[in-house]
């Protein structure tokens, strides 16, 4: 394994380099990663909450065994270059040890993109925790490549937009920032929080619908994502006619750019 893409276990209460792969599958039960910039990261805090959160769903694991990871995890990002950490909890690892980083070179920042519309129900299991469907969402990613475009958009059985396959969409209706309603089974998106939190400090009106994508014709669409901030959509594919102009994309960029912070 490259220095690029080290992999490392928490073991007795550090970070231990594993250099050689596991014996049997890993399950990846839970999984959160974040961009690592210079040493600097937006809401760090926010992504080991979440985590944390997740964990605490499946198993018994403590606030008194997981702090400790996490400054672990502080120490090891290096404070220079762009990086792609992954944390990762492995449900059935064969050993006492659950806790893993995975440190990834960050790809390079990336402009506009295209969707394209999934044509199947939503094929998660847990679409509202991130790991255990993430080798899925790769693959209909992939999918999605094969069709033209980035990224591949879920909806659901009334055929309403969720989310990308590992991105969060949004849309504009003139000046009111919008997104799918909170009974929609969608990943918790922190950079969606950040986007919205950014619109309430600028006095902007937001709210969340139901929408299929045809309803999205013509409308500013972006997707979300921590590790590639905002990308406007360009394109959507089979959408039914074209997407907007970008009139609200720069102040949030730059506005999001300003949140990155060292990490502590």
């Amino acid at each position: 394994m490259s220095d690029a893409a080290q992999f490392f276990c928490f073991k007795d209460g550090s970070l231990q380099l594993v250099t050689s792969p596991p014996e049997s599958e890993v399950v990846l039960s839970v999984a959160d990663s974040w961009l690592a910039d210079e040493g600097r990261v937006r809401n760090l805090q926010a992504h080991f909450s979440r985590f944390g959160d997740w964990v605490r769903q499946i198993t018994d694991v403590c606030d008194e065994q997981l702090e400790p990871f996490f400054d672990a995890v502080r120490e090891a990002i290096p404070n220079q270059g762009r990086w792609f950490p992954r944390i990762e909890f492995h449900g059935e690892a064969t050993t006492p040890n659950h806790l893993f980083l995975r440190l990834r070179e960050a790809p390079e920042q990336l402009g506009p993109i295209t969707l394209w519309t999934y044509p199947d129900t939503d094929p998660r299991h847990n679409p509202t925790v991130k790991g255990p469907d993430l080798s899925l969402c790769l693959q209909v990613r992939r999918a999605a490549q094969m069709h033209g475009a980035d990224e591949a958009v879920f909806l659901d059985e009334r055929g309403n937009l969720i989310e990308g396959a590992l991105s969060s969409i949004v849309w504009w209706r003139g000046d009111v920032l919008c997104a799918p309603d909170h009974q929609t089974k969608w990943l918790p998106s922190i950079t969606r929080q950040e986007v919205f939190a950014i619109a309430e400090q600028m006095g902007i009106r937001t709210r969340t619908e139901n929408a299929r994508p045809a309803d999205l014709v013509e409308l500013e669409i972006w997707a979300l994502s921590s590790l590639q901030g905002i990308r406007l959509v360009r394109d959507w594919i089979d959408l039914g006619g074209p997407v907007g102009p970008a009139k609200h994309l720069e102040s949030f960029q730059k506005r999001l750019r300003l949140q990155l912070t060292a990490i502590d």
